[in-house]
């Protein structure tokens, strides 16, 4: 190879180490092209080191060869295609592409390439490394757009599992509000039934007190007509005094109080209404006998009935 050549390899991007090396293994610009691509994945020091070695043993085998008197081996022929080379690096070049492995020397000499040939060729190893990196990008491109894809999928995917997530929550959100209404009513229903109760108590009490004053009896409260034995099935005549629960509750804010509830009003409701009158949120209930103590939000979901406190009780709220 000349200057010249190493020189337009120069320009078109390689390492000078690399075209040095393809220069000297090689004859050609066409073959340096071809050795720069079958060795382009070798480090720099790899293909160095197997340089200097190829140069010791031709070398050797130069000092052993038997060349006849009066002719010189100006060529290297391959015996299994017939294929010419100008030097070992040439040959060996070819026999690591095609495997061959016969080769032997000629006195033939291997016409160079004219300026025309060199630019033809130059023009036409230009052209397959502009269709090689054309197809590299193409195929960057590709694999690029798979990433991307699934890059979008991954991601829609997310999305959508975070929107089903956000759903369920609000799903069971609106549930959650939904129930704390219902129970919101029913704590007004009962506080709303406890007060009719309280009234009727207070209206029961005045008449008494009136007819006290007037000298007279009081007027006997209505009564509901007893119900067959038969119908009762048996059931004990102070069974519809269960109906109401007479409570004393002790505080220590207003003494004691004296009220009348539902059976079916929860300590929750009882302990509201403490604190409506008190000032004083109530932490728990307290009855001496049987001792039993009686938290908040522990035991205020209990009815006065659950609870033992039908028909009357005396309690100490804390």
């Amino acid at each position: 190879m000349t200057a010249a050549d190493l020189d337009v390899l120069l320009s078109m991007g390689f390492e000078q180490a690399r075209a040095e090396i393809a220069a000297k293994k090689t004859g050609n610009l066409q073959q340096a092209l071809d050795w720069l691509e079958a060795n382009q994945d070798k480090s720099l020091e790899e293909l160095q080191a197997q340089n200097q070695a190829s140069a010791e043993d031709e070398d050797e085998e130069m000092a052993g060869a038997n060349i006849p008197s009066g002719e010189t081996a100006k060529s290297l022929v391959c015996n299994e295609c017939g294929k010419k080379f100008r030097n070992h690096d040439q040959a060996t070049f070819h026999a690591t592409k095609t495997d061959h492995q016969d080769f032997s020397e000629s006195v033939d000499e291997i016409a160079p390439l004219t300026e025309e040939e060199k630019k033809a060729r130059l023009e036409e190893l230009r052209q397959k490394l502009a269709a090689k990196r054309a197809v590299q990008s193409e195929a960057d491109k590709e694999t690029a757009k798979r990433n991307e894809q699934i890059r979008m999928k991954a991601t829609k995917d997310s999305q959508e599992l975070k929107e089903e997530l956000q759903r369920k929550e609000r799903i069971k959100d609106a549930e959650k509000k939904k129930q704390e209404k219902i129970a919101d009513a029913e704590a007004k229903k009962r506080i709303k039934a406890k007060i009719e109760a309280d009234r009727a108590e207070r209206k029961r009490r005045e008449e008494e007190a009136k007819a006290l004053r007037e000298g007279r009896a009081p007027q006997a409260p209505v009564v509901a007509p007893a119900a067959p034995l038969s119908a009762l099935g048996g059931a004990s005549a102070s069974g519809s005094s269960a109906a109401t629960a007479r409570l004393r509750i002790q505080t220590k804010q207003k003494g004691n109080l004296m009220k009348t509830y539902p059976s079916e009003t929860t300590l929750f409701e009882v302990a509201h209404a403490v604190e409506e009158e008190t000032g004083v949120p109530v932490q728990s209930f307290q009855i001496n006998f049987p001792r039993k103590t009686f938290e908040a939000g522990v035991d205020f979901g209990m009815t006065l009935k659950e609870a033992g406190f039908v028909p009357s009780a005396a309690i100490i709220a804390n």
